[in-house]
């Protein structure tokens, strides 16, 4: 089982209020404007910015 569509469209950053996607096999919301990546446990999106991660960018050490 998957998060709902109708929820992400209802989510949104809870640090800048971008706009955000959910990439099921992944089990991430991602915010597209700052990049953080919230984790779905169980299917539930723990929109936290406590929880949230900010993956490190290709090429940097």
């Amino acid at each position: 089982m998957a998060v709902d569509a109708a929820l992400v469209e209802l989510l949104v950053c809870p640090d800048c209020h971008g706009q955000v996607e959910y990439k099921d096999r992944r089990h991430l919301i991602i915010c597209t404007a700052c990049g953080l990546h919230y984790p779905v446990r169980d299917d539930i999106p723990v929109m936290l910015v406590e929880e949230a991660t900010r993956p490190q960018r290709r090429g940097a050490p």
